[in-house]
C-alpha cells in the first residue's frame, strides 16, 4: 500500500501462513484488520511441514490452500523402535479421513499465503518491520521503519505472528528458552520403492528420524547432536545413505540419492502467558517446538483458527479488551499445553539408553500397535490437537 493508515483495529505482525490465515479469516468478518511484513518476496527455504488434514481444512476454509502447493498425501505414519520390537502403524482408514495429512514444502506455502495478503482484501504494509511497540490502555503503538522511512501505527489489538521477534518489547511475559543441543539435518532422498504415502518415524540410538513423502520422494528430518551433524553433513553422499539404511534395518528398500543437506539447532521456546495488554501472540511466537512430531505449525494454526472464531464473535471495539484476550489464553491452554507436554517429553523419553527405558518404550508401541482405540486416540490428537 502507497501510504499507512494512522489508526485500524488489528494489526498483525507477520504475513506467514499462521499470520495470513488470520488475516483472511477476520477482513472476511468486517473487522479492520492490516497485516505488517518486513519481507517483501519469499526467501528459499528447504523445509517441509507435515500438515494433518484438519489443518488443511482449516488452509481451505481461508483459501489458503491450493494445487500449486504440490502437497502430497500421508496416508499411513509408521513409528519404531531401533533395536526392539516396538512398532505401532497409524492409518487414516482408521479415522475414517482420506489421508492423515500432507507433506507441504514450506517455502510454496508462504509464497502462497504473501500472494494471498497481496492480492486480497486486507490491508498490507509490505516492506516495514516493527522496531517498537508501546502498550497503552485503549490501543498500541508500533514503530514501523519502512521503505518510505519511519511511521507510527496504532491499534486496539496487535497479534504478534512474527516467531517471537517481539517478545522482548512486552515487559509483562517472561519467554523461556530450552536449549536441545540438538541438530536437525534435512535432506531430500529418494528410496528405491514408491513410498505409497507411508511416513516413518524411527527412533535410532543416536537420535530420531522422520521421512515425509514428498512427491516421489522422502524429505529426512534427522535429530543428531552438534558434533554428528556436523560429521554427518561432511560425508559423502554414498555414506549418508548407508547411514540411513542403517537405522531403518530393512524397514525400507533403500535410497538411491540424496538433495543437499543442511542443518539448524533445535530449542524449546515458551512464554508464561501468550496475551499481554492489547497484545496477543500466536504461531512459534508462542510456542516453538522440536519438529519429532511434526505439530509446530498445526499447532500455531489451531492458535490462528481459535482467534479467528473468537474474535469473529466478538463486537469490533471489544477486540483487544482484557477479557476478550483472557478468554482465548482459556481456550488456548489446554491444547498448547498437551501439544508441547507431548513433544517435549517425546524427546527425553526416547533418549535415555538404559536398557530398562529401552524395553519400557518398546512395549509402549506394541500396547498401541495391538490396543485400537488406544492407537485410535492416538492418531485422532495427531490430526486434531489435544482440545
Amino acid at each position: 500500500m502507497n501510504s499507512l493508515p494512522g489508526h485500524v483495529g488489528i494489526a498483525i505482525v507477520g504475513g506467514g501462513p499462521v499470520g495470513a490465515l488470520l488475516a483472511q479469516r477476520l477482513a472476511a468478518s468486517g473487522h479492520d484488520v492490516m497485516a505488517i511484513e518486513a519481507r517483501t518476496g519469499t526467501p528459499a527455504d528447504p523445509r517441509a511441514l507435515a500438515l494433518s488434514w484438519a489443518s488443511r481444512d482449516t488452509l481451505l476454509e481461508a483459501g489458503l490452500w491450493s494445487d500449486a502447493l504440490a502437497a502430497t498425501p500421508i496416508e499411513k505414519v509408521h513409528v519404531s523402535q531401533a533395536g526392539t520390537l516396538g512398532r505401532t502403524e497409524l492409518s487414516a482408514a482408521e479415522l475414517g479421513l482420506p489421508v492423515l495429512g500432507f507433506t507441504v514444502p514450506y517455502e510454496k506455502l508462504a509464497a502462497l499465503a504473501l500472494e494471498r495478503l497481496k492480492t486480497g482484501n486486507v490491508p498490507l504494509a509490505l516492506g516495514h518491520t516493527v522496531t517498537g511497540l508501546r502498550q497503552l490502555d485503549r490501543y498500541a503503538q508500533l514503530q514501523l521503519a519502512g521503505p518510505d522511512g519511519a511511521a507510527m501505527l496504532t491499534a486496539g489489538l496487535v497479534i504478534l505472528a512474527d516467531g517471537g521477534k517481539l517478545v522482548t518489547q512486552l515487559g509483562d511475559i517472561k519467554q523461556t528458552v530450552k536449549p536441545y543441543d540438538q541438530h536437525a539435518i534435512l535432506a531430500r532422498i529418494t528410496p528405491s520403492q514408491p513410498h505409497r504415502g507411508m511416513a516413518y518415524e524411527r527412533f535410532a540410538d543416536d537420535g530420531p528420524l522422520a521421512l515425509l513423502p514428498s512427491g516421489d520422494d522422502f524429505m529426512l528430518i534427522w535429530t543428531q547432536t552438534p558434533e554428528q551433524a556436523a560429521e554427518r553433513l561432511a560425508m559423502s553422499d554414498e555414506a549418508f545413505l548407508s547411514a540411513v539404511e542403517a537405522r531403518f534395518a530393512g524397514r525400507i528398500g533403500g535410497f538411491t540419492r540424496v538433495g543437499t543437506r543442511a542443518s539448524w539447532p533445535l530449542a524449546l521456546k515458551t512464554l508464561d502467558s501468550v496475551v499481554s495488554r492489547r497484545v496477543v501472540l500466536i504461531g512459534n511466537a508462542a510456542q516453538t517446538l522440536h519438529p519429532v512430531a511434526g505439530q509446530g505449525l498445526n499447532l500455531g494454526l489451531r492458535d490462528a483458527d481459535t482467534l479467528a472464531s473468537l474474535l469473529t464473535a466478538t463486537p469490533h471495539n471489544r477486540a483487544g479488551d482484557a477479557a476478550t484476550l483472557a478468554r482465548y489464553a482459556r481456550l488456548r491452554r489446554s491444547d498448547a499445553g498437551r501439544v508441547t507436554f507431548f513433544t517435549d517429553s517425546v524427546i527425553h523419553l526416547f533418549e535415555s539408553p538404559n536398557p530398562v527405558f529401552k524395553h519400557l518404550r518398546s512395549l509402549g508401541l506394541l500396547a498401541l500397535d495391538h490396543v485400537a482405540p488406544l492407537r485410535r486416540g492416538f492418531a485422532r490428537r495427531m490430526v486434531y490437537g489435544a482440545r
